[in-house]
């Protein structure tokens, strides 16, 4: 063995070509950079046993919710694996197995395992990291620090200037809270490689969340032109400018980055992402009182038809109730609850209750009924992390408690919640309301 990764870990393959290849597959893989298929696949063809870039493969079909295909691809991974590859790869393979085929807790088990044997495997380390990674769907109440901790233990393993661990020690200290130093960590790694996808969102992320919404505009708008339209990231980006001109008050600019970035129609991202986008940023658009062309509702549940029917993922469940909730579809809302509650009383809800309380919440926010969305929501605040995503996304989980106390006429509440939001950081919007509030 005498080929390498980009990480110095050895690679079971005799063809420098396709290690070559496997090498800019994966760090365009991680860079959610277009071009990641062709390199990967070229890994292959230029070596046909080259075990890794089957399973890095297959870690690309599943990212884009291409799971017959990634599990194809797992498969002749394993199977070329079982004839020979090292200790390292073949447990490289049965991670991203585990992960593929829908054993989110085994995976997340054994990535751990793994990484403390070989942290400089960064594409199993990765699978723990990012809004939408094993820890952030555990159902864990605690999967910010979890990420910081993960990260913090094999930082002596990378080298100072490493762009790809830097992005993602930024990204978990600044979604834990400290996010001045997490922004500046983000910063350098987006520095080092800007054409990576996954720096300029967390660095957006950084910026929203310590308050700087102006700066995440002027990121995204200087950053997003580079960036094919194929890419997965490219709608969700756009997503973050959009909620920066909602936070300033500017619902047509909003309205036309979701309409040319956003919306199903146009975006290439992954379902989960559309999904979630477009429900959040119709939700917030009408919640802050603004106008939402109806027609715009009715594509964002027709899109949702096709996806996430069946109840148990707590991020999807959430978002999937909201449309359904907004178009009227209170059956489906009901129904969907029944499920969560099902799934609860077994144990197989890793989440917990806070998510068909979440879906109740929802649909009583769209009849009006603010009281009641109150008197759901407010005993389960503390344990909306557990549906994952970012903190950005769950933000509208809150948004939608905090209407209800103004709604309700629970100025108290409100008050307290709005101050405890820009002790956190500042915002134009909450502060139009404390002082609609003081009014």
């Amino acid at each position: 063995m005498s080929t390498l990764d980009n990480r110095g870990l050895g690679l079971s393959t005799s063809s420098d070509l396709a290690a070559e290849h496997y090498r800019q597959g994966v760090d365009l893989l991680l860079s959610a950079w277009p071009g990641a298929a062709e390199a990967l696949d070229a890994a292959i063809a230029a070596d046909p046993d080259f075990a890794l870039a089957y399973a890095a493969r297959a870690r690309l079909h599943a990212v884009r919710t291409e799971i017959a295909s990634a599990k194809s691809k797992i498969g002749k991974a394993e199977e070329l694996l079982a004839r020979h590859g090292t200790e390292r790869e073949r447990s490289h393979v049965q991670v991203l197995s585990l992960a593929i085929n829908g054993q989110a807790a085994k995976a997340l088990e054994r990535a751990l395992e793994h990484a403390d044997r070989w942290p400089r495997d960064i594409l199993i380390l990765s699978l723990p990291l990012g809004a939408f990674g094993l820890f952030a769907f555990s159902g864990m109440a605690d999967h910010d620090q979890a990420r910081v901790d993960l990260c913090e233990r094999h930082a002596a393993s990378f080298e100072a200037n490493d762009w790809w661990f830097l992005t993602y020690l930024g990204w978990a200290h600044a979604e834990n809270g400290n996010v001045a130093h997490g922004r500046k960590i983000t910063e350098r790694g987006y520095e080092l490689r800007i054409e990576n996808a996954n720096a300029a969102h967390a660095l957006s992320h950084a910026m929203y969340e310590g308050g700087a919404s102006e700066d995440a505009e002027r990121l995204i708008s200087g950053w997003l032109p580079r960036y094919d339209r194929t890419g997965i990231l490219h709608g969700h980006i756009a997503w973050h400018s959009a909620l920066a001109a909602l936070e300033r008050d500017d619902p047509a600019h909003a309205l036309r980055i979701y309409a040319d970035y956003v919306q199903p129609s146009v975006s290439k991202g992954m379902p989960v992402n559309i999904v979630s986008d477009t429900a959040s940023f119709l939700w917030r658009l009408q919640a802050y009182g603004h106008t939402v062309p109806v027609q715009l509702w009715a594509q964002a549940s027709s899109y949702s038809d096709s996806y996430f029917q069946k109840p148990g993922f707590a991020f999807a469940d959430v978002h999937m109730a909201v449309i359904a909730a907004a178009v009227g579809n209170k059956a489906a809302v009901e129904e969907r609850v029944q499920a969560l509650a099902n799934l609860v009383q077994t144990s197989a809800l890793s989440a917990g209750p806070v998510v068909p309380a979440i879906c109740r919440a929802a649909l009583s926010f769209a009849e009006e009924n603010y009281a009641d969305c109150v008197r759901i929501l407010e005993p389960m605040a503390g344990e909306v992390v557990r549906i994952g995503g970012s903190g950005a996304q769950r933000e509208m989980i809150e948004d939608m408690l905090l209407l209800s106390y103004m709604r309700s006429g629970d100025v108290a509440k409100a008050r307290l919640l709005l101050d405890r939001r820009l002790h956190r950081r500042s915002s134009p919007r909450d502060t139009r309301w404390q002082a609609g509030l003081a009014a």
